[in-house]
């Protein structure tokens, strides 16, 4: 071990990825502990945010998909309706499925599905003051999580944390594939 080495080690504790590079390392060759260190420390921190997410949402009787149906819809904006076909194109999913998904948020009490005013044979999808307060309260549940993951970092570590995200996202965006959805 070098004496460069040893003063990283003494100036950042150890964690488990560190053992889990450790232990690959011998296993794997040319594998490149920063670069190992930066991926796999971003894949356990996403799977730990969507384990609390997860829970969250049960905690507020939802499945992930229909938060995602609450979030698509309050991402519209007031009076946060939109039409089914529009929902099941943005979500990603068949319009059957959504139909199916609909349904069952509508005998929750979470959604509507009312005539569009201007073409009676259309319908809109909305969000009841019910929806739009389960998913103000999951948004509650996340933002907490997430300032108590990071609380370990300053404001300006924040800041930083942000800009090499960016890098990152903005290298994986020049595919033209954006990262998060398009909302409108």
């Amino acid at each position: 071990m070098t004496s460069q080495h040893s003063a990283a080690e003494s100036a950042h504790p150890r964690d488990s990825v560190d053992r889990h590079i450790d232990r690959w390392g011998r296993e794997v060759g040319g594998l490149i502990p920063e670069l190992e260190g930066a991926v796999t420390r971003m894949q356990m921190l996403v799977r730990h945010l969507q384990q609390k997410k997860e829970a969250a949402l049960a905690r507020h009787g939802l499945k992930l998909w229909e938060y995602e149906i609450l979030w698509r819809l309050r991402s519209a904006g007031e009076p946060y309706r939109m039409s089914p076909t529009h929902l099941a194109r943005g979500l990603g999913v068949h319009p059957a499925t959504l139909t199916n998904r609909l349904d069952r948020l509508q005998s929750a009490g979470l959604i509507t599905r009312e005539h569009a005013p201007e073409d009676r044979r259309s319908l809109l999808v909305g969000l009841t003051p019910q929806g739009a307060e389960t998913w103000a309260a999951v948004i509650d549940d996340q933002r907490e999580v997430e300032a108590r993951l990071l609380a370990p970092l300053t404001v300006n570590e924040l800041g930083h944390l942000a800009a090499l995200l960016r890098v990152v996202a903005l290298a994986v965006e020049e595919d033209g594939l954006p990262l998060m959805p398009h909302v409108d």
